[in-house]
């Protein structure tokens, strides 16, 4: 396992699995939209250049199609069951893949590292290590709030993650690496090894 505080390109195996974790708020999805150029309207995953890019907010979107004004505490399993389907779904067709995730749910870690070890690559984690109060101020910035208890959770859970990070105790991720905000902005690409191609050995 291997941490990085700052880096303008991370580059990762072919078929591994990224994980862009972080508070609610944190900036994920608005750093997947700069990597990959996503527009924040998509429902389904993106393909840009041979990587399935999942973010919760397309699962949101599909939902918001049907749900109409169903409150949030209805429609937030519905989005989130959906999007860890996807994610799955992508890892299992053996595509290189960078998802966001909360990062708050140690058995969903476990069991998207065990599904990436299953199809032969491994899960990789990117933490964004940002200020809570950065991260509420993220909130209300996107016009979605997460209530202060839950929110509170979250926090509490969150420190859990990067503590064991740095001590290294995260067996579940092949490596983690952990960007403050500076380092997030930075951050230029995540890029995958190509899968070599074998051809007919004639000699």
């Amino acid at each position: 396992m291997h941490m990085m505080a700052s880096a303008e390109e991370l580059r990762y195996p072919a078929a591994s699995l990224v994980l862009l974790a972080g508070l609610p708020g944190a900036g994920k999805s608005t750093l997947l939209a700069r990597l990959y150029g996503l527009d924040g309207g998509e429902t389904e995953p993106a393909v840009a250049g041979g990587v399935h890019v999942v973010d919760s907010r397309q699962s949101r979107n599909w939902w918001a199609r049907f749900l109409g004004p169903v409150p949030s505490r209805f429609r937030t399993p519905l989005v989130h069951a959906t999007h860890v389907l996807r994610i799955g779904r992508a890892v299992l067709r053996g595509h290189p893949v960078v998802a966001h995730t909360r990062g708050t749910w140690p058995h969903i870690l476990y069991g998207f590292a065990w599904l990436a070890r299953r199809r032969g690559g491994a899960m990789h984690l990117i933490l964004l290590d940002i200020p809570p109060q950065t991260a509420r101020a993220g909130q209300y910035s996107r016009g979605r709030v997460v209530t202060a208890a839950t929110f509170a959770r979250h926090c509490r859970r969150w420190r859990v993650l990067v503590g064991l990070a740095r001590a290294g105790g995260l067996p579940s991720a092949a490596s983690v690496t952990v960007l403050d905000r500076d380092a997030a902005d930075r951050l230029c690409a995540i890029r995958f090894d190509a899968v070599p191609v074998h051809g007919d050995d004639d000699s």
